[in-house]
């Protein structure tokens, strides 16, 4: 038994010894009957008890006590009283927390509002179904991947009441799988996968007797610790769920590595403990299901159902073990004829609150339900405490946004899951408002196509700024033709070089003189065609900015044509007086270096041209 379990029991049986509180002598419980369900990892304590007035006075309540340490896992307290004799109808009570005066306050107590006629009663049947969570601690806290999960439970083989008890006895449901240990006592016995204690005669109030049992329990310990559920309401037709789960392993953690062979080659002993699948009962008629985490869509679950039901059974990506974690978000859609209804002039929405998986445990639970723009008059109806409050969701085609009622809890378990209901007003002509949204939006750009279809939205031609705009286009296109000129210029000098070329190589000095005549005439041509280009340019004043650049690149290239006519008429003339390679070099390289240089600045020149 864990060291920190044995000394909390001490410490409460000690304290309850050193008070020694008087209990309540209006009631006797004449027999205690306790079940224990240990199975799974939310602990289910059914209590029947037949109660008897002791006395003549006026009994309206009845008494719960419970330890602090275990009432703070307390998650659901349900009465129920049996009507008539034997097998009688069930009538569910009322049940709150109080603080009784005089009381041990390492206690916690509820009341039980006992129904009208209990003083002509001799006695009363009722059955008290506790719920806690968390109170199945694992040990030893790690274990390897193959296993056996074992966990210890603490509580009394006493009823913990204020009245007197006559008879009791308790009987412990274990989930099968060997008992390491277990609280041993006169009355106590082990049978199969059952411990059994009692019967126990007359005991004064607070009676205690702590037990403790430290078994095998292989279930996963499967908390949410958040679960954000979103109910959006379309009168159109629809409701759209989406529930987002941030799931965690809360049993023994695993310690060591993970072998993958193992744990799908020997599913028994490759993590008896660990959570393989989850099942979650959907409502009936339930379509566009979805199953994804934040990578995408997970394709390992199953979708089965009929009128009654539909069942989906998800498989988390990867096997959770203890201290392991998860996150993922289903959604479906369903029929609204089936959830919302009319009564009264108002509309009530009547949906299940808790998580629709089986066994899960939701630490914080946040239900928002969206209701269509234009609901007024917003109540909520929960059959048990909640927190509420209200938002305002903003969506395609809203104007003020959607009311959103928001309900929040604590510690819930699958018992939660019941019916919860939404009541509010709506006007039915509040519908036509999307469709008139949609129906205006385009109206108005069919409007706008026909405008821009037959409006002239070309500048004015009598207008200056459109005046200057064609004279400056006409500009760009001169400017354009005496590149274009210059260009054809460039390719004479290069035919020139190229008869040089040709002369070194054949010496016929006659061809090279034909080249050198024919070229002259070709620059001749091109010279009268600059000459309407650059007076228009001269003229313009739209071409103020670019012609001196226009006109330094016509004086420059005009320049080239001189040296390299020079340069030619100089080597034809060495060739023919038979002079040698290095005396032509020398004669030469003054026109050479010329059009070096000249060349550069026409470069730089038609550059500069071309980014005005």
């Amino acid at each position: 038994m864990p060291k920190e379990v044995g000394f909390g029991c001490f410490l409460f049986f000690l304290s309850l010894a050193i008070w020694s509180p008087t209990g309540r002598s209006d009631l006797v419980i004449s027999k205690a009957d306790r079940r224990i369900d240990l199975t799974s990892h939310i602990v289910r304590v059914l209590s029947t008890l037949k109660v008897e007035k002791d006395g003549s006075g006026v009994v309206s309540e009845i008494l719960l006590a419970f330890p602090n340490m275990q009432a703070k896992n307390l998650a659901n307290l349900k009465a129920l009283y049996i009507e008539g004799k034997g097998k009688g109808s069930a009538v569910s009570l009322l049940v709150t927390e109080v603080h009784p005066e005089g009381m041990p306050q390492e206690l916690t107590f509820y009341s039980i509002s006992l129904p009208e006629g209990f003083d002509k009663m001799k006695t009363m049947t009722l059955n008290i179904l506790a719920i806690f969570t968390h109170s199945l601690q694992p040990f030893p806290e790690e274990i390897a991947q193959s296993d056996a999960q074992l966990v210890v439970f603490q509580d009394s083989a006493y009823y913990l009441s204020p009245y007197v008890v006559k008879s009791q006895s308790l009987s412990v449901i274990l989930p099968g799988g060997r008992v390491e240990s277990y609280t041993k006592h006169p009355n106590g016995k082990l049978i199969e996968s059952e411990i059994k204690y009692g019967p126990f005669g007359k005991l004064p109030p607070f009676s205690y007797s702590p037990i403790v049992v430290h078994f095998e329990n292989n279930s996963p310990f499967v908390i949410a610790e958040r679960l954000v559920r979103e109910i959006e309401v379309s009168h159109w037709g629809s409701i759209q769920v989406t529930e987002h789960y941030d799931l965690v392993h809360r049993g023994a953690k695993n310690k060591g590595g993970f072998s993958r062979l193992d744990y799908q080659s020997r599913s028994f002993m490759g993590g008896r403990s660990s959570l393989r699948h989850l099942i979650a009962q959907l409502p009936p008629r339930a379509h566009s299901v979805y199953y994804r985490d934040e990578i995408g869509n997970i394709s390992t679950s199953h979708l089965w159902g009929d009128s009654r039901k539909t069942q989906l059974e998800i498989e988390p990506r990867f096997p959770i073990f203890g201290g392991w974690t998860t996150s993922f978000t289903i959604g479906y859609g369903l029929p609204l004829d089936h959830f919302l209804f009319a009564e009264e002039g108002k509309r009530f929405l009547n949906f299940t609150f808790g998580c629709p998986m089986n066994e899960v445990v939701v630490d914080n639970i946040i239900v928002k339900v969206v209701l269509p723009e234009g609901s007024k008059g917003i109540t909520v109806s929960v059959p048990f405490m909640t927190k509420q409050w209200q938002e305002i969701k903003v969506t395609h085609l809203d104007v003020t946004g959607r009311p959103v009622v928001v309900v929040e809890k604590d510690n819930v378990v699958p018992e939660h899951n019941v019916y919860f209901q939404v009541y509010y007003t709506f006007n039915n002509l509040s519908l036509l408002w999307e469709p008139l949204m949609l129906i205006f939006g385009f109206f108005l750009l069919f409007v706008a196509c026909i405008v821009y279809m037959h409006a002239d939205i070309s500048i004015s031609k009598s207008s200056a700024s459109y005046i200057a705009k064609l004279q400056w286009d006409e500009v760009q296109a001169t400017v354009q033709q005496v590149r274009n000129v210059i260009n054809r210029c460039f390719s004479v000098h290069e035919k020139l070089e190229a008869s040089l070329h040709d002369l070194s190589r054949t010496g016929d000095i006659q061809s090279c003189k034909a080249t050198r005549k024919a070229a002259d005439g070709l620059l001749k041509e091109y010279s009268k065609e600059l000459k309407p280009l650059m007076v228009f340019l001269q003229s313009s004043s739209q071409a103020a900015q670019i012609w001196p650049k226009v006109e330094e690149l016509v004086a420059k290239e005009k320049e080239m044509q001189e040296k390299l006519m020079q340069k030619h008429s100089t080597i034809v003339d060495c060739f023919e007086k038979k002079h040698g390679g290095r005396e032509i070099d020398n004669r030469v390289a003054p026109y050479q270096q010329k059009l070096a240089v000249l060349k550069q600045e026409v470069d730089d020149l038609l550059e500069y041209i071309d980014e005005i």
